[in-house]
């Protein structure tokens, strides 16, 4: 049963972070592209919308939080041996 338990978290592990951030990231493209304005072939002007590209922005920094978060759990041993410091509560730590 132990063995289950573990696929089933990389399985959703793998779920959200290899597709998840990319569709996140998808989103934040359309919701800036929505968001910028655009003329029109009959030559009228759209206006951007501030929120749209506001919701782009939040949803580019949670994608970027997400990555630095990976990095810095993927790299805490070696920060921990150089630099004494650690970044993540104690369990974390072997």
């Amino acid at each position: 049963m132990h063995t289950l338990e573990a696929i089933g978290k990389v399985l959703i592990v793998g779920l959200l972070f290899g597709a998840g951030l990319p569709a996140i990231f998808a989103v934040g493209l359309r919701l800036q592209a929505a968001g910028s304005g655009d003329a029109n072939a009959d030559g009228t002007v759209t206006a951007p919308n501030p929120a749209l590209k506001f919701a782009a922005y939040v949803l580019y920094a949670l994608v970027l939080a997400a990555i630095v978060f990976g990095i810095l759990w993927i790299t805490r041993q070696t920060i921990l041996y150089y630099t004494d410091v650690k970044i993540f509560p104690s369990w974390a730590y072997k």
